[in-house]
């Protein structure tokens, strides 16, 4: 046998046959968290954390771009990602699940419980103590973990869950940019947020014109993420308007492109970026805290109690309808799942907490709360899916 097909029998193909698997992006997502925490904590740490926030030579000569590993990771290669699921939730809003104002709107109004029942779970308990200006951090849901472990279900969970979820998450993510922006950011660049508005406006305009050389649409692009980067807004938020202003024509060619190295190159990355996270000696400690307790409950309770209950009034006032496929049993364990809060948890409370211990537990917490979130998400949402196999096994006529 030739070297060449040895090597493509027994070393690409069975990569090939595992990207193509759809609990390839969770497993991958789940293996570098663990190997980032476990690198984390051990001899080789100091070295591993000072390469994520290595400084960057990218500034200079009136440019200001991100300027570590870390802020390269989370502001540039994230609004790809944005991006890809912005076009997404375009083709799904034009096209597909959420193609009618009724479906359009649940997801808004699930966010919204979301964003607002975890925050006031969190004020139950951390109210009134140094940690009361923190009641962002569960607001959050971050995309790439959710939709790496509801990937985990792979056919098992319907596709317009997984569309559910991403139109949430977004909507989710938007809000906590709008509170890191208007609560916890420093002061606003109006004249860089202005030129970012007037690239948008003029990426629209294009669209409206139905312009085709699609290499001014990245040009553009990459000037309003330098704008809106440099405004004080989070940068992503500049990969999810660019989606919207891609024209419907070229969006499934392009998530088709950006699909595998998104999903594993750059979410990984992320993953790998964003858990390098020192844990303290004394974690024990952590768990009897009132931070701890807000955050945990806030994510673990109040996303799926927020979520849920804001669904069932929207869907009962015909504000809104479920998507084709989905039943109450799924909207509540996505709303399980949505409680991977994670990155975007942990850089709010790096930004509302400024005490160093008060960040540690924070983080704890949001790893702690995550993991359960994730975890019973998946687990509620297999044991859905085999009860509802066996009551369709169950009332198939027999021969």
């Amino acid at each position: 046998m030739a070297k060449s097909s040895i090597v493509s029998r027994y070393l690409i193909s069975p990569v090939l046959e595992f990207i193509r698997d759809s609990r390839a992006v969770g497993i991958v997502l789940i293996c570098c968290t663990i190997l980032s925490l476990i690198i984390s904590n051990s001899g080789a740490a100091e070295g591993y954390l000072a390469f994520w926030n290595l400084e960057l030579p990218l500034s200079g000569g009136g440019l200001h771009l991100p300027h570590t590993v870390l802020h390269l990771v989370n502001d540039g290669l994230m609004a790809v990602f944005f991006l890809m699921v912005g076009m997404e939730i375009k083709r799904e809003l034009m096209t597909g699940e959420l193609n009618t104002l009724r479906k359009a709107m649940l997801p808004v109004v699930a966010a919204i419980g979301g964003m607002v029942v975890p925050a006031l779970m969190y004020a139950i308990w951390c109210g009134g103590t140094p940690y009361s200006n923190g009641w962002g951090i569960p607001m959050a849901t971050d995309i790439a973990f959710s939709l790496g472990i509801l990937s985990l279900l792979g056919k098992k969970a319907p596709l317009s869950l997984r569309i559910f979820l991403t139109a949430l998450a977004i909507i989710d993510d938007l809000g906590g940019i709008l509170a890191i922006a208007i609560f916890y950011a420093g002061e606003l660049n109006w004249l860089y947020l202005g030129l970012g508005l007037l690239m948008f406006g003029v990426l629209v305009t294009l669209n409206l014109l139905k312009v085709r050389y699609y290499v001014v649409f990245w040009l553009l692009g990459l000037l309003m993420w330098y704008f809106i980067f440099n405004s004080g807004v989070h940068a992503t938020i500049a990969g999810v308007l660019l989606a919207f202003t891609i024209p419907l024509r070229k969006i499934n060619q392009l998530i088709h492109n950006l699909h595998d190295p998104v999903n594993f190159i750059i979410l990984p990355i992320f993953a790998l970026a964003n858990t390098a996270i020192p844990l303290p000696a004394d974690i024990a400690a952590v768990f009897t805290t009132d931070l701890h307790h807000g955050i945990f409950m806030g994510l673990v309770v109040g996303k799926p109690l927020g979520i849920f209950l804001l669904t069932f009034l929207a869907v009962k006032l015909r504000i809104g309808s479920l998507p084709q496929g989905l039943v109450w049993r799924h909207i509540l364990g996505m709303g399980m799942i949505a409680g991977i809060g994670f990155t975007i948890s942990i850089f709010m409370a790096t930004l509302a907490l400024t005490d160093a211990g008060a960040q540690t537990i924070a983080k704890v917490a949001i790893i702690a709360a995550s993991l359960l979130s994730g975890l019973i998400g998946f687990l509620y949402l297999k044991l859905v899916n085999k009860k509802a196999v066996r009551a369709t096994l169950k009332l198939k006529p027999t021969k």
